[in-house]
């Protein structure tokens, strides 16, 4: 990869707040998911942003998670034996991760870029596709997901309604509130515009 020299300026500024974006205490919940999810063998990496960015850096890691949440027989990521030491075969690996993420169902928006992960330029974006994934594995309650539930948010679900032909034709004849009411004054007894009161004594 290419060295990259300190920033300064608006860029020091930029980085500075991506880098406040990353949670120290999410970063914890992550790896424990992790290790329950994919097994004891994976490890631990060090604490901190540089920890983490490591343990994930060759996708190893990431690939092992994904095909954690998937059967056995159709697992989307190939783990290759030894572990790649050269650099494109790890972005390769990471790349395979994030389109099984989102054939998952993680949406576009929250998958990060490979070299967020990889050159540690955001790793909040690593944090927030890790948590889509897992709030998605949570949601989907297919018996693959491993770990405490509270770890992660469960998406809402389509609450899809069937109505008869005739409550949707009863449906036509109500008034909805937005449109004004039917009831209470109405202008029942009342003359057309223009024209004098008709008194009669």
């Amino acid at each position: 990869m290419a060295n990259v020299g300190p920033a300064y300026g608006m860029s020091r500024d930029v980085l500075s707040r991506i880098e406040k974006k990353y949670d120290n205490e999410l970063e914890g919940r992550l790896v424990e998911w992790i290790i329950a999810q994919v097994g004891a063998a994976v490890g631990r990496p060090e604490e901190g942003r540089f920890g983490f960015q490591a343990w994930l850096k060759n996708g190893i890691v990431l690939g092992k998670l994904i095909n954690s949440l998937h059967p056995e027989g159709s697992k989307p990521v190939k783990i290759p034996e030894p572990p790649p030491s050269m650099v494109f075969k790890q972005m390769e690996q990471v790349a395979q991760f994030l389109k099984a993420a989102e054939n998952y169902g993680v949406v576009k928006t929250d998958i990060f870029q490979t070299v967020d992960l990889f050159e540690g330029k955001d790793m909040a974006a690593v944090q927030r596709t890790l948590m889509a994934l897992g709030s998605i594995a949570v949601t989907k309650n297919d018996g693959h997901y491993h770990g405490d539930p509270s770890w992660f948010m469960k998406k809402a679900q389509e609450h899809k309604r069937d109505f008869s032909d005739q409550q949707l034709k009863d449906g036509k004849n109500v008034i909805g509130l937005q449109m004004g009411t039917n009831r209470g004054a109405s202008q029942a007894g009342m003359t057309g515009y223009g024209r004098p009161r008709q008194i009669i004594s």
